[in-house]
């Protein structure tokens, strides 16, 4: 693929470098920088599949179990918040990708009317929903069966597809990283856009590797001799697998972060630059005026409330009643089945219904108090309000996953412990089940309502801003609109996470 170079250039400001840190910046441009990361997560992803089909079948003792759904999960979006998008450069999931990358014939796009994030939004609710109704944290099995597909999905995709079709459009993990890295103080960007207008190979995008020497030239001589070159091999690196070109880059959507446009860069021309915190948000049509992008960024929001209702007592007072109003008892069906079809109207309603009413009739009703029903449409009315929804909507998983990573932040000493006993490995000695004793509820409850307060903070200060923007004058009717949804949601939350939630993979002990 060749790169077009469109006008005008996004040109940083000069910034700190990430790239150019003592030890970390040289192990991140090093041609194996990205391996050295993957390996050690390669290793564990094979662990936890192998304890999940081989270990105990008690959750709070299974590291497949244990670590995803307790750790990781805590420790994924504090790591989005402060360093951006790093699960998904040192993800395992695309080594085998790369291999079947390395096998494969040279294939076609992915299809034009799949490229959105439409799939993407179907597998988060759909990874969300199963999550609750098949009680995916409570079966190591399952857990290691969905961390087998992972494998498998994203070598399949890249065996099939030239581009990361797989990261880009579908993986449920990689979208939530997408849109939550959006806050964070780290994106790519290029120091001097000009040498990008003037480069030949467009590497950043089209890679440097060649099974063969290939010599390009950058410059010629008033002689016409070549008088710069660089060369594509087979040590080369490979360009960017979602496609984008570094110099249009102003948003981490989409991008992973495996820096292999730096690497491939014969310019030296990227870095990983440091912004402020959220800064993309609250640039004008970042993200294009897309439908497909807004209902991401809006439904992870309501669906970071939907996944914690479903750990609460009130959801089981409502299934019931749900199963009751729709004659669902009366049909004959299992309790399972009944379960799941309340759980899925919960969902439906929760993370859809509500959601697309809600926003489109905020839109709406923006418009019509500022007058400005003639000058924007509906859709760009919502899109450029849709950033609003990603500082709250990552103080509701913040909320929710810290709970879990507190209240279970030791239990994988002994559950590892355990482990290595059952392969007579006891260098460790015999698990201390007291580590997953009972924890500070109230103080771990004051840091929910904490980072609830300061999502909704962030979502007002950002809302006042593209108020501003959009409506000069009239900015306080479309922020007032705005704002009322935003407090409904904040009061939504802190409502929710008083509430007794269900712990994850904790043992008690007297």
């Amino acid at each position: 693929m060749t790169a077009k170079l469109k006008t005008p250039l996004y040109q940083p400001p000069p910034a700190f470098d990430a790239l150019w840190m003592p030890l970390i910046g040289r192990l991140l441009r090093w041609r194996w920088g990205r391996l050295t990361l993957q390996t050690p997560l390669l290793l564990i992803a094979l662990l936890l599949i192998y304890d999940g089909f081989s270990g105990s079948p008690m959750a709070s003792r299974n590291l497949a179990t244990i670590t995803p759904w307790v750790h990781f999960r805590g420790l994924a979006v504090l790591a989005l918040l402060l360093v951006g998008n790093l699960f998904c450069m040192g993800c395992p999931f695309t080594i085998p990708r790369t291999l079947a990358k390395r096998l494969s014939i040279r294939g076609r796009r992915f299809p034009r009317v799949l490229r959105n994030k439409w799939i993407a939004i179907g597998t988060l609710f759909a990874l969300f929903f199963f999550y609750e109704w098949l009680d995916m944290w409570a079966s190591p099995a399952l857990t290691a069966w969905v961390i087998t597909a992972y494998f498998a999905a994203s070598f399949v995709l890249e065996a099939a597809f030239t581009e990361s079709a797989f990261c880009k459009y579908v993986c449920p993990l990689g979208s939530f990283n997408f849109t939550y890295s959006a806050v964070s103080p780290l994106q790519i960007q290029v120091k001097n856009s000009a040498i990008c207008a003037a480069c030949v190979g467009k590497e950043c995008v089209n890679g440097s590797y060649s099974p063969q020497p290939v010599t390009l030239i950058d410059e010629i001589g008033i002689q016409g001799e070549p008088i710069k070159t660089h060369e594509h091999n087979s040590r080369g690196t490979p360009g960017c697998g979602t496609l984008l070109f570094a110099p249009q880059i102003q948003s981490n959507m989409d991008c992973t972060m495996c820096l292999d446009c730096a690497r491939a860069c014969p310019h030296d021309n990227i870095g990983l630059f440091g912004r402020g915190f959220g800064a993309e948000l609250s640039r004008p049509k970042v993200w294009q005026n897309r439908y497909d992008i807004s209902f991401l960024v809006i439904g992870l929001a309501w669906l970071g409330l939907v996944n914690a209702f479903g750990m609460v007592p009130p959801v089981y007072d409502l299934m019931q009643s749900l199963a009751a109003a729709f004659g669902l008892t009366a049909l004959g069906l299992s309790d399972k089945l009944i379960e799941g079809v309340a759980l899925l109207l919960i969902f439906m309603v929760g993370a859809g219904v509500i959601p697309l009413a809600t926003t489109f009739a905020a839109a709406g009703l923006a418009r019509m108090l500022t007058h400005t029903q003639k000058r924007d449409k509906l859709r760009v009315a919502l899109a450029s309000f849709a950033p609003i929804f990603v500082p709250i909507g990552l103080g509701f998983w913040i909320a929710h996953y810290g709970y879990h990573f507190l209240t279970g932040l030791w239990t994988i000493v002994p559950v590892f412990q355990e482990f290595l006993l059952n392969h007579r490995i006891g260098i460790l000695g015999e698990p201390n089940w007291t580590l997953g004793g009972t924890p500070n509820l109230e103080l771990i409850g004051a840091l929910q309502a904490v980072a609830v307060v300061i999502g909704y903070a962030a979502s007002l200060w950002l809302t006042q801003k593209i108020a501003l923007r959009l409506y000069r004058r009239q900015m306080l009717a479309g922020f007032v609109v705005w704002a009322l949804l935003l407090t409904v949601m904040l009061l939504a939350g802190l409502w929710l996470f008083s509430q007794p939630m269900e712990m994850r993979g904790v043992v008690i002990f007297d």
